[in-house]
């Protein structure tokens, strides 16, 4: 079937998960992480994702914001910065307000233009994802930011995929899910989706059961993936 409806995973995809950290590292009074904010962002990441499968596989839900200050706080310590509160709280200030990638404002409009479903599908939680899509001001070519909220659960739990035909009222095949996530677009295209794996870092394929249906540099292309 044609795809009717376009999915996309936030942080990462369409956000920029390391705009807190280089930000942060620009301003004067946080030069200690000048030279060092890459693997400080790097770590942010790694551990916020690590903490939300742990959580999940133990039934131990929380909110996606408690697992980013989590996850933060162990990358600061990895990066001898526990005893910099200020910098803990310029940085998840920041995450508030992440820039979208630059192509991702275009990309959306073309799709909502061609009438097709868009929305976000994210580990985030409701507020998280309003500050973000308000920050970056593309709410008006989303139709819904979808939260894992809803459902107690972080991906990849095919609970969290379900959300999309409960939202929308459409068949796995119609859906084009995108994520920069490798696992996360590989769980995807088990539950039945036609997925895309932005691959901004070149990074090897998982080693899953399942592999990405397209893998891309960036957003550009999804509206040819789409169809249009």
């Amino acid at each position: 079937m044609p795809i009717t409806t376009c999915i996309f995973d936030a942080y990462g995809t369409l956000f920029d998960v390391a705009a807190a950290a280089r930000q942060a590292a620009s301003e004067p009074d946080f030069a200690a992480i000048k030279d060092t904010w890459p693997i400080l962002a790097e770590h942010w990441r790694l551990k916020q994702l690590q903490y939300s499968w742990l959580r999940a596989v133990t039934g131990a839900h929380t909110d996606f914001w408690q697992v980013t200050q989590n996850g933060l706080d162990w990358a600061l310590e990895k990066a001898g910065q526990s005893n910099n509160p200020a910098l803990r709280e310029r940085l998840l200030a920041l995450y508030w307000e992440l820039q979208a990638y630059p192509e991702v404002p275009a990309m959306l409009r073309a799709l909502k233009d061609a009438g097709l479903n868009t929305a976000i599908l994210s580990n985030g939680s409701p507020d998280m994802l309003a500050g973000a899509v308000d920050s970056a001001g593309i709410g008006d070519v989303l139709d819904d930011s979808l939260s894992v909220q809803s459902v107690g659960i972080f991906k990849p739990d095919a609970r969290v995929y379900d959300l999309v035909g409960q939202r929308f009222g459409c068949a796995k095949d119609e859906v084009l899910f995108v994520s920069s996530n490798g696992w996360d677009a590989a769980a995807a295209t088990g539950y039945g989706f036609t997925t895309a794996w932005v691959n901004r870092a070149g990074e090897p394929v998982d080693r899953l059961p399942w592999v990405p249906a397209h893998t891309m540099h960036d957003l550009t292309g999804i509206p040819s993936l789409a169809g249009l």
